[in-house]
C-alpha cells in the first residue's frame, strides 16, 4: 500500500528495484492506471482555477519512425500555447541546442539510437509547457554526462517554471546529488520517503 501526497511545484525521485511498483505508481499519478482499492485523488486545477496539463515520458517513445526528430518535435506545436509558430522553433532550438543534438534533427527516429530517442521525448514533453512531468528513467539510455543534462535541465525547469517533476530512475549518482524528496519502493510498497542523504 501507498500513501503519499504530491504538492504543486515538488519534484520527487521515485527509486526502488525492477518490479519494486514504480512504473505502476507514475501511470497511476499520469491517470493511465485505475488503483484496484484505495482513493486516489488528482488535482485538475490548481489553485487559481487554471486547468492542469500532464506531460509524460515513458519507456515505450511513441516516436513516429518514418518521422525526422524535428517533425517528431514540431508535432508538440500548440497555437495555444505560444504566440507564434516562431516562438515554439526558437524555444525547440534551444533545447535541442542545451542537449547537444542540434545537428541531429534531420535523422530519422528509426535510425536514432536510444539516448538521442530520449533526449527527444524529454524535449517534446517541455515543449508542451506542462504543469507536471512525469518521467519513468528517462536516462535509461545516457551516460552519466548526458544524465546529469537532462537532471539539470529540469531542475531548472522545476525552479523557473514552477514545473511538478515526477521522476523514476535507479541512477544511483543523480539521486546522491539530489536535495528533493525521495520515494523508495519495494514490492508495491512505500518504505520511504525524505531525502537522499538518508538513504
Amino acid at each position: 500500500s501507498i500513501q503519499l501526497s504530491v504538492e504543486l511545484g515538488e519534484i520527487i525521485f521515485v527509486t526502488g528495484a525492477s518490479g519494486a511498483g514504480k512504473t505502476t505508481l507514475l501511470r497511476m499519478l499520469a491517470g493511465e492506471v485505475v488503483p484496484t482499492s484505495g482513493l486516489f485523488r488528482r488535482a485538475e486545477r490548481d489553485l487559481q482555477g487554471r486547468l492542469l496539463f500532464t506531460s509524460q515520458v515513458f519507456q515505450n517513445l511513441r516516436l513516429l519512425e518514418n518521422q525526422s526528430l524535428e517533425d517528431n518535435l514540431k508535432l508538440s506545436f500548440d497555437p495555444s500555447l505560444y504566440r507564434s509558430k516562431n516562438e515554439f522553433m526558437q524555444d525547440m532550438r534551444e533545447l535541442c541546442k542545451v542537449l547537444g543534438i542540434d545537428d541531429r534533427m534531420g535523422l530519422k527516429a528509426n535510425v536514432a539510437n536510444g539516448g538521442l530517442r530520449q533526449k527527444i521525448a524529454i524535449i517534446r514533453a517541455l515543449l508542451a509547457r506542462p504543469d507536471v512531468l512525469i518521467a519513468d528513467e528517462p536516462t535509461s539510455s545516457l551516460d552519466s554526462d548526458n544524465a546529469r543534462k537532462i537532471f539539470d535541465l529540469l531542475n531548472l525547469y522545476n525552479v523557473k517554471r514552477g514545473m511538478t517533476i515526477i521522476w523514476a530512475s535507479h541512477n544511483s549518482e543523480l539521486v546522491k546529488k539530489f536535495s528533493g524528496r525521495i520515494i523508495h519502493l519495494d514490492r508495491g510498497k512505500l518504505v520511504y520517503s525524505g531525502h537522499a542523504c538518508f538513504i
